[in-house]
Parts: C-alpha cells; sequence; structure tokens
C-alpha cells in the first residue's frame, strides 16, 4: 500500500515536469522561429536592394552623361537623355563588332587550352621540390573537381540568386535604370517626404551628394577598367604571351571587383605564361603586379578625389561581410555600398550630429 501511494504521489510532479519541458520548447521555438524568419526576410530584403542600387548605378551613368551634355552643348535635358543612352549601347555595339568576334575566339582557344595549360604548369612545377609541395595541395582532376564544388562556386559566386536569374535580373536592372534616369524626381520627393518638415531640405542634399557620388564613381571605375583592360593587353602582347585580347579582356572586366577580381584575372594568365615558360609566367606576373600598383596609386586615387576616400581595409572588410552576407553581387557592390554609407556617416553624422564643418570634396 505504502508503495502505491508513493507511486500515485510521484506521478503529478512527473506529469509537471513533462508539461513545464513541453512549454519551455514552445516558448523556445515561438522565440527562435519569429528570429529566423525575420533574418530570411531581411536577407530577401537585403538582396533586392542591391538589385535597386544596381538599377541606380545605370541610372547614374546615363544621367552624368547626360548632364554633361546638357551643361556643354546646351540641348534640353529630354534630349540629352536620349543621347546619352544612344552613344552608350552605340559604343557597345561598335566595340562588339570590332572586338568581340576576336575576343569571342580567343576565349574559346583559352577553354579549349585549359587542360593542356594545368598540365604544363604542372610539369612545370613538378620540376622543383616547392612545386611539388605544391601539387600535393592541388587536386587531380580541376575539372571533375570544380564540377564538385560547383553546388559551393554557385552558391558563393550566384549574383542574382534571390529572383529568377541573371539575364532576368539584368533586365530588371536595366528598366528600373531607365526609369529612375527619366524621371528621378518623384523617387527623390518620396524618400524626402519620409523625413521630418524641419530636415527635408537637408536629406535632399544628401540625395545630391549620394547621386554625385555614384556617377564620379561609375564613371571612374569604366576609365580605369579600360586602362587595366588595354595595358594588359598590350603587355601581354609585347611579352608574346598567347591570347592576349581575351586575357586582357577579362582582366579588365574584373578590374570592377577592387582586391580579388585581378587575383581572379592573374590565373588564367598565369597558366598561358606557363606554357611558353617559367620565366614568362613570372614576367606575367610583374605585368599584373605593375598595372595593379597604376591602377591603385594613379586611377583610383583620382577617382576617390572626385567622391569619397575608401580606406584599403575598410574597402577589404566590407567585401569579405558582404560577400558572405549576400554572395557574388554583395561582393560586386560593396565598393559603392562603402561609399554611400561613409557619405551618410559623414553628412549626417560627423557633420550634422557632432557638427564639424564640412571638408574639402573627396576629404
Amino acid at each position: 500500500m505504502k508503495d502505491k501511494k508513493e507511486e500515485e504521489a510521484s506521478t503529478p510532479s512527473n506529469r509537471t515536469d513533462t508539461t513545464s519541458f513541453t512549454e519551455k520548447v514552445l516558448i523556445s521555438a515561438g522565440i527562435i522561429i519569429p528570429i529566423i524568419l525575420i533574418l530570411w526576410l531581411f536577407g530577401v530584403a537585403f538582396k533586392v536592394l542591391l538589385l535597386i542600387l544596381a538599377a541606380g548605378l545605370v541610372a547614374a551613368l546615363f544621367r552624368g552623361i547626360a548632364d554633361y551634355i546638357h551643361r556643354y552643348v546646351k540641348i534640353p535635358m529630354g534630349w540629352s537623355l536620349l543621347v546619352s543612352v544612344l552613344l552608350v549601347i552605340g559604343f557597345f555595339a561598335l566595340a562588339g563588332f570590332l572586338i568581340a568576334p576576336q575576343v569571342g575566339d580567343q576565349v574559346n582557344q583559352l577553354a579549349e587550352k585549359f587542360p593542356e595549360t594545368v598540365q604544363s604548369a604542372r610539369d612545370q612545377l613538378n620540376q622543383s621540390k616547392q612545386g611539388r609541395k605544391l601539387l600535393d595541395q592541388i587536386p587531380e582532376d580541376p575539372q571533375k573537381w570544380l564540377q564538385e564544388k560547383s553546388g559551393v562556386l554557385k552558391q558563393s559566386m550566384g549574383v542574382f540568386s534571390a529572383t529568377f536569374g541573371v539575364l532576368t535580373d539584368l533586365y530588371i536592372i536595366f528598366f528600373i535604370g531607365m526609369f529612375i534616369m527619366a524621371q528621378p524626381e518623384p523617387y527623390q520627393k518620396g524618400i524626402v517626404s519620409l523625413v521630418p518638415i524641419p530636415n527635408r531640405e537637408r536629406a535632399q542634399e544628401v540625395l545630391d551628394k549620394l547621386g554625385i557620388t555614384l556617377q564620379r564613381w561609375i564613371a571612374g571605375k569604366l576609365f580605369s577598367m579600360l586602362v587595366v583592360a588595354v595595358l594588359t593587353s598590350l603587355g601581354l602582347w609585347l611579352l608574346g604571351v598567347p591570347l592576349a585580347l581575351a586575357l586582357g579582356f577579362i582582366a579588365g572586366l574584373l578590374a570592377f571587383v577592387p582586391n580579388f577580381g585581378p587575383l581572379v584575372a592573374l590565373i588564367p594568365a598565369v597558366l598561358v605564361g606557363l606554357m611558353e615558360g617559367p620565366s614568362t609566367a613570372l614576367y606575367v606576373v610583374l605585368l599584373y603586379i605593375g598595372i595593379q600598383a597604376v591602377e591603385s596609386n594613379l586611377i583610383t586615387p583620382l577617382v576617390q578625389k572626385q567622391m569619397v576616400y575608401l580606406p584599403p581595409a575598410v574597402l577589404l572588410i566590407g567585401q569579405v561581410l558582404l560577400g558572405i552576407l549576400v554572395g557574388g553581387l554583395g561582393l560586386i557592390l560593396a565598393t559603392p555600398i562603402i561609399a554611400i554609407v561613409m557619405v551618410l556617416v559623414k553628412m549626417l553624422y560627423v557633420e550634422n550630429v557632432l557638427g564639424d564643418s564640412p571638408s574639402g570634396e573627396g576629404e
């Protein structure tokens, strides 16, 4: 009888413990699940904001050209916008007509020669002790390794993974950019209207400054990419490296991404150089280092003098963080994002909150 009473006495306690544990699980789930949903929504929204920023860069490019035409040719802004669009489209069409066949042929040759260049690089490295140590860290079949890692590669470099695909998103970016370019005033007024009335004039000043900064940045970056492409193609041609035009085109294209772009562009150039010999590969490395030094110490400072100074360490940290958070698009757009943040910090915090006097342009 005693054991039976003890068993009955312990039963409510066990039920209470079970109920308490269930409640704790439900409460924890009720806290964690909303947090996960909020973070997921923030990630999706941030990717959409990046697409809008990319469209803003397109608008800034055309608007900057149109402003220049309107100021110096003295034609109405509407016609200036049309001329700017026709000029850009005409430039790319002409460039495509003149060099696209050659670049396309050389890119195809580069793809066909890739296994041969990798094997040649292996043979060269296998002749030294340090080279053999390096080979131990490289997969035997790079093509198979790339296929195995394709899921990770697509995830990390899936620039437009949040929507319907690359072509669809490029289409969206272009036409949103066109709408913003044609009539930026409604969008600016919509943003300014969200600010308290006493601060709206300052908000308009900030938006104007951001627009000028993005215009100057995109113009400077396109000029920098062109210089890198020309210098790379010319240098590789003088060194007698095959496929110089294709490699220069790749270097110029990847110059849009600071720090990481030049490193990626160097890989195929070194592989092609190794086919000509170790000394040629060394000259290729020195050429790329020299061009990068020119771009970093001459072109970039000129661009930043017209916009805002971006400390190299801050830019690199921003690229890494945005690349991890949103993939390739964050890595590509890290520089204009950081430039925008720097302008906002300078105008809204340093000048408005701290009361520091406005510094000179580009400082």
